[in-house]
């Protein structure tokens, strides 16, 4: 038996909707799987929530669905409850209450918290990159600059701070034409 041109296409479009069709139910049982999280942390409530990695994993669903300034409150209680936990866990969730200042334009916050993150873990490549974010928008791009060559010089292959400090680097080499005036449109 022959498969016609017509047979062959079907035969390709019904695979292609059958992959399509997982990848939205993943996405579907994913965000659904977030969303009761979201509301069995909201039921508890947040005064009832006292250990830092649950605050932590609180705040990070609220990252997540956009609700910024929920996530920062979030993130203060986990500070106030973080004594404990090692140093790498406050530097995590010092960059994540950094991460919800600078998305709501708080960049000297922000800074702030990214400080906190690095202190408790000096060679964090996440927080520093973020850090350099910051100062970016604060349009300070001398120190964003040789913050992210910090990044560099802890994984020389982070394309974050390749891809933005070529941009830096071109930015602070730019020098206006200085030709002849007379000649062009």
């Amino acid at each position: 038996m022959e498969i016609s041109s017509f047979q062959s296409y079907l035969i390709i479009l019904f695979i292609v909707l059958i992959i399509i069709s997982i990848f939205v139910f993943r996405q579907f049982l994913k965000t659904r799987n977030e969303e009761l999280n979201l509301v069995k942390f909201e039921q508890k409530g947040l005064d009832s929530l006292t250990k830092a990695t649950e605050l932590y994993e609180f705040g990070s669903i609220q990252i997540k669905k956009r609700l910024y300034s929920e996530a920062t409150k979030t993130f203060l209680k986990a500070i106030e409850n973080y004594e404990n936990e090692p140093e790498e866990a406050k530097a995590i969730i010092n960059n994540a209450l950094g991460f919800t200042y600078a998305a709501q334009n708080e960049f000297q916050k922000a800074i702030k918290y990214y400080n906190s993150a690095i202190k408790s873990l000096p060679e964090y490549p996440i927080a520093l990159n973020n850090l350099a974010s910051a100062q970016q928008r604060l349009l300070e791009y001398d120190l964003a600059y040789s913050t992210y060559q910090k990044v560099l010089m802890i994984d020389p292959s982070n394309k974050t701070a390749l891809k933005k400090s070529k941009e830096l680097e071109k930015r602070n080499n730019y020098k206006p034409y200085k030709g002849i005036k007379d000649k062009g449109f």
